[in-house]
């Protein structure tokens, strides 16, 4: 039957586990170092290169929904991480920015991201991470096809 496939032609867990080993790894960290979740370390990250950005680009920048932002950018508020002001045009529209605080949990939690990124890196030689880049998104694109 031409729909069937045996476990070792599936990719898909295989990609999966690798997912999960690196937010596994990367949540760990940035618990201990900085008291947040990847989440909220990638939303300080986008904040602390795109200042007053707004919540919903925010989420895309993130790759999470608008409602898992609010919740991420409530807890951050609440932290101290962040405030979050009018936008002096559209009154309607909050702007959000780091504090110095945002600053530092951020500096503590990319200082362990950094070093599992690196951890990854430094398994591949660089040809190695262009191919493996290209191959992911080859995959994102064969998923996206229907």
């Amino acid at each position: 039957m031409g729909s069937e496939m045996t476990a070792d032609e599936r990719l898909g867990a295989d990609i999966k586990r690798a997912e999960q080993a690196l937010m596994a790894a990367k949540s760990a960290a940035l618990r201990d170092a900085a008291g947040v979740t990847v989440a909220q370390y990638a939303a300080l990250f986008a904040l602390a290169d795109n200042p007053g950005m707004p919540g919903a680009a925010l989420a895309r920048t993130c790759l999470v929904t608008p409602q898992a932002m609010a919740a991420v950018l409530k807890h951050l508020e609440e932290r101290g991480l962040i405030v979050r002001t009018a936008h002096p045009w559209h009154r309607k529209m909050l702007e959000t920015r780091l504090t110095e605080a945002g600053r530092e949990a951020l500096r503590l939690a990319d200082e362990q991201a950094v070093r599992i990124e690196r951890r990854i890196a430094e398994e591949f030689a660089p040809q190695e991470r262009d191919a493996l880049r290209a191959l992911l998104a080859r995959c994102v694109t064969a998923i996206g096809r229907d």
